[in-house]
Order: C-alpha cells, then sequence, then structure tokens
C-alpha cells in the first residue's frame, strides 16, 4: 500500500502497525515514491547481508580493484636530485 507523506504523518501509528502486520509501506511526497517504511527485523537483515565483513571482502575469489596496474607505481620512474656534500 501507498501512503501520502501527509496521510502517513497524520497516521503514523497506523502505518507502523500496518508495517509490522503486512509488511514494508510506500511513502509518496507529490505522487512520486519517496521513502519505504519497514519492519526493524527486515532492515538489520538487509543492512547485514548488503554490508560485507573485512574477511568477505580479503577472501573473495574476485579482485578488490578493478586496475591494480594504476595504483602500483612504475620502478625507476623517480630521479634523485644531485646533492653538493662538499
Amino acid at each position: 500500500m501507498a501512503w501520502q507523506l501527509q496521510d502517513a504523518k497524520a497516521r503514523f501509528s497506523e502505518l507502523i502497525e500496518k508495517t509490522l502486520r503486512e509488511g514494508p509501506q510506500v511513502v509518496t511526497r507529490r505522487g512520486v515514491e519517496t521513502a519505504v517504511v519497514v519492519p526493524i527485523e527486515q532492515w538489520q537483515r538487509l543492512t547485514t547481508t548488503a554490508r560485507p565483513t573485512l574477511k568477505d571482502v580479503l577472501l573473495a575469489p574476485e579482485p578488490r580493484f578493478d586496475d591494480l596496474a594504476d595504483m602500483i607505481p612504475k620502478r625507476g620512474g623517480m630521479r634523485g636530485r644531485k646533492v653538493d656534500l662538499d
């Protein structure tokens, strides 16, 4: 069900109850879908599965960077300057 913003504000308790009973509720502003109200359990499940742990990133089979060669500087490219030690 979609709720207009003014209705969602005026009947916030009902919006929360409906979210807990029926699942996510869409809130619209000026006819455009703007937000979704979800139960906290669903939100926690979505955020933990969407964000990999450091261990997952480091052990992933795919490369962590698209083009690693661009990140590694070329050897011998930097020249030291001559210093007169006299």
